[in-house]
């Protein structure tokens, strides 16, 4: 089994925020495996697909963005799933916007989310593909950034972009992480 976790905000005031890129990816990849249902677990809400007839587990963490290992620990425990079978999905302003990149591991990068993850696990070596949501315009505090929905100019990029870390996911799903570095990087 795969576990495929989304990392954002629960309630509506962060619906298409900026730092809710892993869960907009997530919804993607949900309406591609036709919409299964979701249920409540892990202090969170999970939904199972077949991709490519592997079974991968959705996670979409309830635990606010910075308290999100938890959740991933509770999902990971409860299915035995090893870590290289962990995908984090998250939203990076130090890439470009739309711009897609795998890591097998490594630090944060200051993104809080990966760093409670690795906090909680006890690793760096958690794999992870983090979405670019462009830099922090001059004159604006980071944390107000990515709290902000895009622009109407960003939204066509970025629905693409949603689509295509869709696909990357299932391509990671079957093929791994090495050939999604090579490819989506």
């Amino acid at each position: 089994m795969k576990l495929v976790v989304g990392l954002g905000n629960p309630g509506s005031k962060y619906e298409g925020t900026r730092h809710n890129v892993g869960w907009q990816v997530l919804a993607e990849l949900m309406e591609r495996g036709g919409k299964p249902r979701t249920k409540k677990a892990f202090q969170g809400e999970v939904a199972e697909l077949t991709v490519h007839g592997e079974r991968t587990l959705l996670l979409w963490p309830h635990t606010f963005m910075n308290r999100s290992g938890s959740s991933v620990l509770e999902a990971r425990d409860f299915y035995k799933i090893e870590t290289p079978h962990i995908l984090i999905v998250c939203d990076d302003f130090n890439l470009p916007l739309a711009k897609l990149r795998f890591r097998a591991t490594g630090s944060s990068g200051g993104q809080k989310g990966i760093a409670d993850v690795i906090r909680v696990l006890g690793t760096e070596d958690v794999p992870r593909m983090r979405v670019g949501i462009g830099a922090v315009p001059e004159h604006w505090e980071g944390v107000d950034y990515v709290l902000g929905k895009f622009t109407r100019q960003e939204a066509p990029i970025v629905a693409d972009a949603m689509t295509r870390a869709a696909e990357a996911i299932e391509t990671w799903v079957t093929r791994g992480l090495p050939y999604c570095m090579n490819q989506y990087n």
